[in-house]
């Protein structure tokens, strides 16, 4: 009873799997100013439904505007300190450290930018599907060197 199921698949072959950090794919869409590495996709680990990766943004680097068609993201900051800018014109600004979340809805336009001059950004990335969509927008980036005016959703045209 119950352990029907169990024919179907081996687990030593088909059950967990360790991806070491330095047999990661680098041959995933890529945007300027950034490194993405794949650890878990269909093609290397069976996944149907995740893809998960890491990312490393140079210092001072910034990513040009792109989104991710319906997938949703998940940032994970491990090391340094990750400034994002989203909307229409990437007018929206939030800051994230080691240990913090970014989650990324759909279709949302958005630029990561390494806030720090001196230290590399590395970040853990997962999405909610399989196809590395990303959709490199043609929006004049707006982020400058200097502090950066937020405009609160109220005062936006």
């Amino acid at each position: 009873m119950g352990s029907d199921h169990h024919h179907h698949k081996d687990w030593r072959t088909d059950g967990v799997q360790v991806i070491p950090g330095d047999r990661l794919d680098p041959n995933t869409a890529q945007t300027p100013g950034m490194n993405r590495a794949t650890a878990i996709n269909r093609a290397r680990a069976g996944a149907e439904k995740i893809w998960a990766g890491t990312v490393h943004i140079h210092p001072d680097a910034k990513t040009g505007a792109h989104h991710h068609g319906d997938l949703e993201s998940v940032i994970y900051v491990v090391k340094g300190r990750a400034r994002m800018r989203w909307g229409e014109n990437l007018e929206f600004v939030a800051e994230a450290g080691p240990g913090d979340f970014i989650f990324v809805p759909p279709f949302v336009p958005h630029q990561e930018i390494n806030a720090s001059a001196d230290e590399t950004l590395e970040c853990v990335l997962v999405r909610s599907g399989q196809d590395p969509v990303v959709v490199n927008l043609d929006i004049e980036p707006v982020e400058k060197p200097e502090a950066v005016k937020w405009i609160d959703p109220i005062h936006r045209e």
